[in-house]
């Protein structure tokens, strides 16, 4: 009896290690391990091996839950079978030198919480279908060449906790639906060619803790709606060309101190008025 039990434990192991996962999934994995130059991987699949063995993937229930392969030196193209990965939670492809195009259809993902392909070489627009992902919180995309517009349902991702966007080539205005997230923590859209007026509905955000505009062309009065913002603990609207009043606690927020530019492109600073909780230009 006591050898047929160690039997079953044995077997009942051996399932649970090799357990495998649908040759869609599988397929997905290995197109990207080609496309990626997967021999030159700093940390490489053994492609004999089962796929919860792999670096990076996490297999629950026969299903990749999780793929995290940062500063693995994967070059090359994410492939489209990736929306393959249907149970896929977390794809995390952070510090790589992945080039080309984000997959149109990346919104299939429905049930990602965390995207993160920042720091790599992807170009061309961020897909709208990436508004599908209902159960987004954490949207990476910094640190690339990505062109276009911010997607316009961007505020369908009402779990969203933070967008940082940051050092692409971003254009076009801040979307309305954006200031819809009552959930977001941190907004960072600095160094891209944003242009428009931050909105006064920036005051229904009232979770944002970090607030980085930082380097655009935005231009117009700063909405005194930020002071309702009673999270907010870091901000940087510098070296844009907003103008107006500013009282003394929302200058002091700013690491900066309101550095903007004017039309002829000389730095000047919205300045704080020593007697009154309001603000004067002057060029520095």
């Amino acid at each position: 009896m006591k050898k047929l039990y160690t039997l079953f434990l044995t077997l009942l192991f051996s399932l649970s290690i090799f357990a495998a996962v649908s040759q869609s999934e599988k397929n997905a994995l290995i197109k990207l391990y080609h496309l990626t130059n997967g021999n030159q991987w700093h940390t490489k699949w053994n492609l004999s091996a089962p796929v919860s063995t792999w670096y990076g993937v996490v297999v629950q229930d026969d299903k990749v839950i999780s793929l995290r392969l940062p500063d693995n030196n994967l070059v090359g193209e994410i492939p489209v079978e990736i929306v393959n990965l249907v149970s896929l939670q977390a794809l995390d492809l952070h510090k790589n030198r992945i080039s080309g195009n984000i997959p149109a259809e990346i919104g299939k993902l429905k049930e990602i919480e965390v995207l993160d392909l920042s720091f790599n070489k992807l170009s061309g627009t961020i897909p709208s279908s990436i508004c599908e992902m209902s159960n987004m919180k954490d949207l990476e995309l910094f640190m690339n060449t990505l062109s276009g517009e911010i997607p316009m349902q961007i505020g369908a991702l009402q779990q969203l906790e933070t967008l940082s966007l940051f050092n692409n080539e971003i254009v076009g205005e801040i979307p309305n639906s954006l200031y819809n997230l009552k959930a977001i923590k941190v907004v960072l859209l600095n160094s891209n060619k944003l242009v428009g007026q931050l909105s006064r509905d920036v005051e229904n955000m009232t979770a944002l803790e970090n607030l980085s505009l930082f380097d655009n062309n935005m231009i117009g009065q700063i909405p005194s709606e930020l002071e309702k913002l009673r999270n907010l603990k870091e901000m940087n609207i510098s070296y844009n060309k907003f103008v107006g009043f500013v009282s003394r606690d929302l200058a002091a927020l700013d690491t900066l101190n309101m550095t903007m530019l004017n039309e002829q492109g000389i730095t000047v600073l919205l300045d704080v008025s020593i007697g009154v909780n309001s603000a004067i230009v002057s060029e520095d």
